[in-house]
């Protein structure tokens, strides 16, 4: 584009200088956010006050006036008890954008709730997302978009892994390698990070929700008992395990009998569950020690001294680090609280953004003003 002068001024300087002015002025008074958009849960970390969000991926929209109705914790309360006219849905699948304009309006309203009790009548704040670390540009320019049109005055997008060792203190910058392993619940993130970026990386659609899946599965299978998507992850957390634990564990399930069509309540125990599960962590374990495989000689040593890192809600199933440093026969640790590992990587990157920028992914958008 040509540079216009006009008595001797540059126009374009001129133009950057106002966006840039413009740019700090809503700075002053809009906070800087970090997003850990999950296909389960999303979090939202604000700087200098830590994370102020934790929310269900959930919208409920009334399909006759298209009308928004609950968001969040709200809308999850919905889930399988709507009239056929409202749908409570999950605006995100296998961690991206499947409901463009669902996924804004939540946004909007995550925005819009961290700065309600400021005074900021117009919120612009810089956002940074995290997305699973296999999507296409074409996804990544959804999730951009949609937080734009939300109301951010720039996004940025970063590798849900990398925020996970961010979020860890990993030293991510430095060359030594770094293994994470980010279970969440649409996607599995395996990822070697060395040098500020990913040296080798798998991307699963195996995790929290399809777990929740073989459960259901396994009970109309096994009992000819139709359960819900809630009362499986129930039943996950409260028995789900990867290996035999020393403690037996039981819980009652309520569903519907598929031969009688009648209420039925079974009694599960933990050996059932893990029956249940044992595929999906199997396939989990397995892409573990295939991207281990095609780590290099010098990161691998590093990463035998340092371990493998667990995060995300998937990761809390009982006696899978066990399992993994079993089968990798590697040192596997869990994050400390790991279902916030990524928002608060998100936190980290922001509070030093132009320190950590070549961590960030390169696809950015910054909202023009003129």
């Amino acid at each position: 584009m040509l540079d216009f002068c006009f008595g001797g001024i540059n126009m374009k300087k001129i133009k950057n200088i106002f966006q840039n002015f413009v740019g700090r002025m809503f700075g002053n008074f809009s906070k800087d956010i970090g997003i850990d958009l999950g296909t389960a849960n999303t979090l939202v970390y604000v700087r200098d006050k830590g994370i102020v969000i934790n929310e269900p991926s959930v919208v409920a929209v009334n399909k006759k006036t298209g009308q928004v109705l609950a968001i969040g914790k709200e809308a999850k309360k919905m889930v399988g008890k709507t009239p056929g006219h409202i749908v409570a849905t999950r605006p995100l699948v296998d961690g991206v954008v499947s409901d463009f304009e669902v996924t804004e309006q939540m946004l909007k309203y995550f925005i819009d709730k961290v700065h309600r009790d400021g005074f900021t009548l117009f919120p612009r704040p810089r956002v940074l997302v995290g997305i699973p670390s296999d999507v296409t540009e074409v996804e990544k320019r959804a999730v951009i978009d949609a937080a734009i049109s939300a109301g951010a005055r720039e996004a940025y997008l970063i590798d849900e892994p990398m925020a996970a060792a961010i979020g860890a203190r990993l030293p991510v910058q430095d060359a030594a390698g770094n293994m994470v392993v980010d279970i969440g619940g649409g996607t599995t993130d395996i990822a070697v990070i060395s040098l500020g970026g990913v040296v080798t990386s798998r991307n699963l659609r195996i995790a929290g929700d399809e777990m929740n899946e073989d459960i259901t599965r396994y009970c109309r299978d096994e009992f000819n008992l139709l359960i819900g998507e809630k009362t499986a992850e129930d039943v996950k957390i409260a028995i789900g395990s990867a290996c035999a634990q020393k403690e037996k564990m039981q819980m009652p399930v309520r569903g519907r009998d598929l031969v009688t069509g009648l209420p039925k309540e079974i009694r599960l125990n933990d050996e059932q569950v893990r029956e249940a599960l044992s595929r999906s962590i199997r396939i989990i374990v397995n892409n573990i020690k295939s991207t281990i495989e095609e780590t290099p000689p010098e990161l691998l040593a590093d990463i035998m001294q340092r371990g493998i890192i667990l995060a995300g809600g998937g990761s809390l199933i009982r006696g899978l680090d066990r399992l993994v440093a079993d089968q990798t026969d590697m040192p596997v640790r869990m994050m400390e609280d790991p279902l916030t590992a990524v928002v608060r990587g998100t936190g980290i990157v922001l509070e030093d953004l132009e320190a950590l920028r070549e961590v960030l992914v390169e696809n950015q958008h910054e909202k023009s003003f003129i």
